[in-house]
């Protein structure tokens, strides 16, 4: 389509748009909740007994979420005063480092979408026919090492041209957010200077990230009653919903 069906779905300088994939296009942003709900309390139960303070949504939002996952158990456990070796990648989930607890909530993640699948936002699958019907290309960027097994999983493979995942992270040696390595690395990919490109965020730490790495609109995904913050870390706009943006065109 010509320059009004790019005006429709993104302001006019927008050639490419890089999606989250937890929260953004998919609602495993409530499993990977669950699973590091699940995770964190049995180890916290472990270590500390039935005294211990069970793992919230606010410790999700504050220290986990859209970050790398040995980010977040870092960043968590380092919130409650713990601190464990690294371990390497490939520790087993049962070994009290910050690999071996990642992989341990990964093992659990994975249990959890065999038993619930992956679903798509409707409004976001409505938003991706929009975007690529009007000729922008598509990226996902997401922290997750399970970005192919989600996206194939809830049928969006089809819209992507480019995706940078927890291993594309791990392989390139790129900084996790809030910092911009991976959105950028998402514009390289398709051939975009980063003013051209937009990103759309559900967790803070990638809205720091997209207005961190000087891209032409961030959007913020309000899904956690958190639109305030959203903007606050550099959002441009924010929106309950993906298609909450296609209003223009009803």
């Amino acid at each position: 389509m010509g320059q009004s069906g790019q005006r429709r779905v993104a302001p006019e300088r927008i050639a490419a748009c890089l999606f989250d994939l937890d929260g953004v296009l998919t609602s495993t942003a409530v499993q990977h909740m669950a699973a590091w709900k699940q995770t964190f309390d049995a180890f916290l139960r472990e270590r500390e007994g039935t005294n211990f303070a069970p793992f919230t949504e606010d410790d999700y939002l504050e220290y986990v979420d859209g970050r790398p996952r040995a980010d977040g158990v870092r960043q968590f456990l380092a919130s409650r005063g713990i601190s464990l070796p690294e371990g390497q990648h490939d520790d087993p989930p049962d070994a009290d480092t910050i690999r071996g607890v990642g992989n341990r909530k990964n093992e659990t993640l994975q249990t959890i979408i065999r038993e619930h699948g992956v679903t798509p936002y409707p409004g976001s699958v409505r938003y991706l026919e929009a975007v690529r019907g009007a000729g922008l290309t598509i990226g996902v960027v997401t922290s997750s090492e399970n970005g192919a097994s989600v996206l194939d999983a809830a049928g969006l493979s089809q819209f992507v041209q480019a995706r940078v995942d927890g291993l594309v992270i791990t392989e390139q040696n790129l900084r996790g957010k809030p910092e911009p390595d991976s959105f950028l690395a998402g514009a390289r990919a398709l051939g975009v200077a980063p003013a051209e490109a937009a990103v759309f965020e559900d967790a803070l730490a990638g809205v720091q990230a997209g207005r961190a790495g000087g891209f032409g609109w961030v959007v913020g995904v309000d899904r956690t009653h958190q639109a305030d913050e959203l903007r606050a870390h550099g959002a441009d706009v924010v929106v309950q919903d993906l298609a909450d943006l296609l209003v223009a065109d009803r």
